[in-house]
């Protein structure tokens, strides 16, 4: 059985035609819709926020996968709930109170998770790892989409699974960053649950073409 879950990532949707991409998921074999937050200070871009996620969500048939590359995560925790999502994921880097923040987005009703950086190490998450729902391993530097993928996230990837079976969890693992049907093969391999792809699916000739045959690398 193919567990894989593909969640496209908006960022690199056409936003003129939000809605055509939006109904162009939901018709097709992706798990989820991701949406990623940037505020200019923690990334050095600026994507969009709560009014469109609202507006997504008028539409969305599919979870809303919210990706908050922002600081102070915590004053946007309840608003994005409110405003749709289902998977609500805070950087660790940009957390001085991690575990505060992570019942937070519980308290809101909302799965929980944690990205990390390329270069910050899977070993940080070995406390907070029994309260997370997914852990989300960057593998490029985030703030801009098309980039390439950065080899060393597949160890990564397995040093991750080790510590999740090593703890007995059941926590998704999320990889965002140059994924194409190469890198996710071997993401598939490596153990990952969830591949989030912008460019690759929304930039090819038929993006629902495009997330099946994401979805079939993993079977």
């Amino acid at each position: 059985m193919n567990n894989l879950l593909v969640a496209p990532s908006i960022l690199a949707a056409d936003f003129a035609n939000l809605q055509r991409d939006i109904e162009m998921i939901n018709q097709s074999s992706a798990d989820w819709i991701h949406f990623d937050v940037m505020d200019g200070n923690f990334v050095p871009n600026i994507s969009f926020g709560l009014p469109v996620c609202e507006a997504v969500n008028k539409h969305a048939q599919k979870p809303i996968d919210v990706h908050l590359m922002v600081e102070h995560p915590e004053w946007f925790i309840e608003a994005f709930q409110k405003a749709g999502a289902t998977y609500i994921t805070v950087h660790y880097e940009a957390c001085a109170h991690l575990h505060r923040v992570i019942q937070q987005i519980k308290e809101a009703g909302c799965h929980p998770g944690v990205a990390l950086n390329p270069h910050t190490p899977v070993s940080v998450l070995e406390d907070i790892l029994p309260d997370l729902d997914m852990v989300l391993i960057m593998s490029v530097n985030p703030g801009f989409g098309g980039q390439e993928f950065i080899p060393r996230s597949l160890k990564k990837v397995e040093e991750l699974k080790q510590l999740i079976k090593k703890q007995n969890l059941e926590v998704l693992i999320e990889v965002d960053g140059g994924v194409n049907l190469e890198t996710g093969q071997k993401l598939a391999d490596a153990g990952v649950n969830v591949l989030v792809a912008g460019s690759f699916v929304f930039k090819s000739e038929s993006p629902l073409d495009t997330i099946k045959a994401l979805k079939n690398v993993g079977s």
